[in-house]
């Protein structure tokens, strides 16, 4: 398989038409896998909670688009900040483990390829920042 423009724009337009606005591509074979390597579509609205994996770190490279990644302290104070733009050199960025973070897509169509390790496991109530 290529990662192209074609698939990009695929998994956009089932983005797009879903009610979250965002939607996953997964590369690995099933979500018990070791390795969880994903394209993440996002559209401007998707809502992405404040949020950490206790079990894992996270990377995020940007594709295509810009968004703005954003860590936070456990009293849900913004402490750091990252706009990741292709086209302006900036790419990805690494979440260690326990991070809290969460994004905002600020243009339509961006695609991030996201790392982390597996299994894959739902958001805890402790586990979402509000």
């Amino acid at each position: 398989m290529i990662i192209d423009n074609s698939l990009l724009d695929e998994v956009s337009e089932k983005a797009k038409a879903s009610e979250r606005l965002r939607m996953n591509f997964n590369l690995h074979d099933s979500l018990d896998a070791k390795a969880q390597r994903l394209l993440n579509a996002l559209e401007i609205g998707t809502i992405l909670p404040i949020h950490r994996h206790r079990n894992t770190a996270e990377t995020y490279i940007l594709l295509r688009g810009k968004i703005r990644v954003m860590f936070y302290n456990e009293m849900g104070a913004e402490t750091e900040s990252f706009l990741l733009a292709p086209l302006n050199g900036n790419y990805g960025v690494h979440v260690p483990i326990g991070q809290w973070h969460t994004l905002e897509v600020l243009e339509q169509g961006s695609v991030v390829f996201e790392v982390k390790d597996g299994p894959y496991i739902p958001f805890q109530p402790e586990d979402i920042l509000y």
